[in-house]
């Protein structure tokens, strides 16, 4: 087997609606409807399909939790503006800009959280 690229992951979340309303405002993904009206945040190739607490779908992970997730985007944004969007949008920087090594090697990230405490690293090559 050889892999080739994440298609999506699936978000334990606690309120969807809040969640579609950060990562789109913020992140700037776009929210996906599909399978009877589930919700995913789409972006590139890849998506995050949405699942609320205590009503996750068949098959799951074994302990889903909100709050649990650690992760990075890559935008081509430079991190000045990144910083700037965070800003204008009231989100806290926890941590950055820091120098990180990626899958593609060395890069800059800041890290905030989400509405439900995942941590989210943006970062840029």
């Amino acid at each position: 087997m050889n892999i080739e690229s994440i298609d999506h992951i699936v978000l334990t979340v606690r309120d969807i609606d809040a969640t579609c309303t950060f990562y789109t405002r913020v992140l700037g993904m776009r929210v996906d409807t599909f399978g009877g009206g589930r919700k995913a945040l789409a972006f590139g190739a890849q998506k995050i399909n949405l699942h609320e607490s205590g009503r996750e779908f068949e098959p799951r992970a074994e302990r889903p939790v909100p709050g649990s997730a650690d992760l990075c985007f890559i935008t081509e944004l430079p991190m000045d503006d990144v910083i700037a969007h965070l800003a204008a949008n009231r989100v806290d920087i926890i941590e950055g800009p820091v120098s990180r090594t990626g899958a593609l090697g060395a890069m800059s990230s800041v890290y905030f959280r989400d509405p439900d405490g995942n941590l989210i690293e943006v970062a840029n090559y």
